[in-house]
């Protein structure tokens, strides 16, 4: 495999764009709209200058693996003659699924089609293409150019030699790929979310403060940040439509989303991607701020 499609240009898509053609795959990388594709294009650029400033990359080969991206808005131009599709669509089932049907019409008959999806069923997905045995989920983690876990998550129809070739695929990325089973949130966000959940619980339930719950893990678990602060990061959105995939996938209670998650995502407040969640971000200003209506 060297020609490689990313479907997406947000932020996974540009992180995954980007580790591909540093490791020398041409990616065609796709998008709705150019100006997408340019700041994706901008904000590669901008971590591949911070992975320079670490000795990780040099001037020649960010020039060189800049080079090695091409970008589309045609989802038909952007995939001719790849040898695997990733889609890094906004976690909602019925886009992927929309998005797999015209991936299986377009691209070629013997191409892989991936998912970057964090929960979403990777049988439900593959059942909507001709090529189920072909169709697999990459679960890379963010910021994707750092974080060495990829989750290969294989669908009910997926075959031996396609996960073989994915998780082969992924250590040639410099990733350490862990292969799992298509149940509802994988691993990864089946033990994460109903964490996060909890967390938001304890708050939601006054047993704590925002600082004193991140705190709290952070020194006692030795987590790198706290829960509350991590949900922001990920985007309370994405938080609330795992937590319903488990909540349907399982029909168990204890994966249903807190009121007060709920209620912050419906009246816009996401986390740091729309300036406001737990914690208050502003723009130049890395200080962990606490959102106002949560201080004491």
């Amino acid at each position: 495999m060297k020609n490689i499609a990313v479907i997406g240009s947000g932020t996974m898509g540009n992180g995954i764009a980007h580790v591909f053609a540093q490791n020398g795959y041409q990616v065609s990388l796709i998008d709705l709209k150019q100006e997408y594709l340019d700041k994706a294009i901008d904000k590669i650029a901008k971590n591949m200058d911070r992975q320079i400033s670490k000795g990780i990359l040099t001037e020649d080969e960010k020039g060189a693996a800049l080079d090695r991206i091409f970008t589309f808005t045609d989802l038909e131009k952007g995939l001719t003659s790849v040898d695997l599709a990733v889609e890094a669509a906004t976690e909602n089932l019925e886009i992927k699924l929309d998005l797999f049907r015209k991936m299986d019409q377009l691209a070629p008959k013997e191409a892989i089609l991936a998912t970057n999806t964090s929960s979403i069923s990777i049988t439900k997905i593959g059942a909507v293409t001709q090529r189920p045995a072909q169709v697999i989920g990459m679960h890379f983690m963010n910021p994707v150019p750092v974080m060495k876990l990829v989750e290969v998550i294989r669908g009910y129809a997926t075959s031996d030699e396609v996960t073989e070739s994915v998780m082969n695929l992924s250590r040639d990325l410099d990733k350490s790929p862990v292969e799992v089973n298509d149940y509802p949130g994988f691993v990864a966000n089946r033990i994460l979310m109903p964490m996060i959940n909890e967390a938001i619980y304890s708050l939601f339930e006054g047993v704590a403060g925002v600082e004193e719950i991140d705190t709290v893990m952070k020194l006692g678990m030795a987590h790198p940040m706290g829960p509350l602060q991590l949900a922001d990061f990920i985007g309370l959105d994405v938080c609330l439509s795992i937590l319903k995939v488990l909540h349907d996938g399982f029909g168990n209670p204890k994966y249903a989303p807190c009121p007060l998650l709920v209620n912050m995502v419906e009246a816009g407040y996401k986390g740091a991607k729309t300036g406001e969640g737990f914690y208050k971000y502003t723009p130049g200003n890395k200080d962990l701020v606490i959102a106002s209506r949560f201080k004491k």
